[in-house]
């Protein structure tokens, strides 16, 4: 990487995802501004690197199905929905806030 540059973002787990992440709803990180490509961190690289780095629980498949967001998890950026800034593409920006809210429940 030649950049040591870092991106501050927030990341927030609501409706019951947070017990997936230490049970932590918000989480204030520092992630590198591109990947090791040298492109632009996408919300789709951040969700792997939630599950690989920061993602206590063994069960992945409660976040991430197949490679993509889990149906049934709404991810917001900026409180908007991420289909109308490009979903897993949307190239992260300083101070970005990104919640993932689940609908799963159980019953």
């Amino acid at each position: 990487m030649a950049s040591e540059e870092t991106i501050p973002i927030i990341v927030e787990f609501t409706g019951g995802l947070e017990m997936l992440f230490s049970d932590e709803r918000k989480h204030r990180l520092s992630v590198p501004a591109k990947d090791s490509k040298g492109a632009a961190v996408t919300v789709g690289w951040l969700v792997d690197y939630l599950c690989d780095e920061i993602m206590k629980d063994n069960r992945k498949e409660m976040f991430v199905l197949d490679g993509h967001v889990r149906p049934g998890i709404l991810v917001l950026i900026n409180d908007a929905d991420w289909e109308l800034e490009g979903e897993a593409s949307y190239a992260l920006q300083p101070n970005d806030n990104i919640l993932f809210v689940s609908t799963l429940h159980g019953g």
